[in-house]
């Protein structure tokens, strides 16, 4: 793989300013491609298109973005094409879960706003991102998705939900969007980003110890399968969603 796969490429990452998405955009841009940072807070997402730009000279636009409104979605990719004219590689990355003391406690608004997050802003970003890829040169859209999708866990119902359909998703804009997009999944274990730091450290060993590596995923364990996804290193992988969990049992 030549040392920039992404020279000159445009890739959009949400959440991309912190946890995974940080690691992800990063990765970007030292692999030579200018990034679009959208988080719903701007600050962090300026903090990091500064120090990219500043690192590796690439251009980095940083956008406001609940990717949950579905206008708010579409002035994402209008800010994205303004400035680049294309984006080369979509990252639905952005999610969240909630805590809930029964599953008859979780209320309409809070199952709306797992949804909105986890599916209904990759859905709609993939929409409007893909037919213009399709419609171009073509492109990758990854879908970050979770353990809990094929293991879901009774405080995390919701999510699970969310994103097993994201799984679905996946699978079938690659057959809307082919020959010329691909589109794959990343489907996530415990990972090391904001969220582990409320972790009880019995939470964190009974984690650690549910897997075949026997530890949690650091941020940077998600590039290696982020770039192939990303690059022409997965030319013939479509469709696809690839467990990177350590080795879940």
């Amino acid at each position: 793989m030549p040392d920039q796969p992404l020279r000159d490429q445009i890739a959009l990452v949400t959440g991309g300013s912190r946890g995974l998405g940080k690691a992800m955009t990063l990765a970007f841009a030292a692999a030579g491609a200018d990034v679009v940072i959208a988080g719903r807070k701007l600050d962090g997402c300026t903090a990091l298109a500064e120090e990219i730009e500043s690192t590796f000279g690439r251009r980095a636009l940083p956008v406001a973005c609940n990717v949950s409104d579905w206008d708010q979605c579409g002035t994402l990719v209008d800010a994205a094409y303004d400035a680049f004219g294309r984006v080369d590689v979509l990252v639905n990355n952005a999610g969240m879960s909630l805590l809930y003391p029964s599953l008859g406690e979780v209320t309409e608004a809070m199952f709306d706003k797992v949804v909105g997050v986890n599916l209904k802003g990759p859905f709609r970003l993939a929409a409007l991102i893909g037919a213009r890829m399709a419609a171009g040169a073509g492109g990758r859209i990854i879908n970050i998705s979770s353990i809990e999708a094929a293991h879901p866990e009774p405080l995390a119902v919701p999510y699970a939900a969310a994103k097993a359909a994201l799984n679905n998703l996946t699978a079938g804009l690659a057959q809307t969007f082919g020959p010329t997009v691909r589109v794959n999944g990343i489907q996530c274990g415990p990972f090391a980003t904001d969220i582990a730091r409320a972790w009880t450290e019995e939470m964190t060993a009974y984690l650690s110890g549910h897997n075949a590596l026997g530890r949690i995923g650091e941020p940077a364990d998600i590039v290696g399968a982020a770039l192939y996804f990303a690059t022409e290193a997965s030319a013939f992988c479509t469709g696809s969603t690839l467990a990177l969990d350590g080795g879940w049992r």
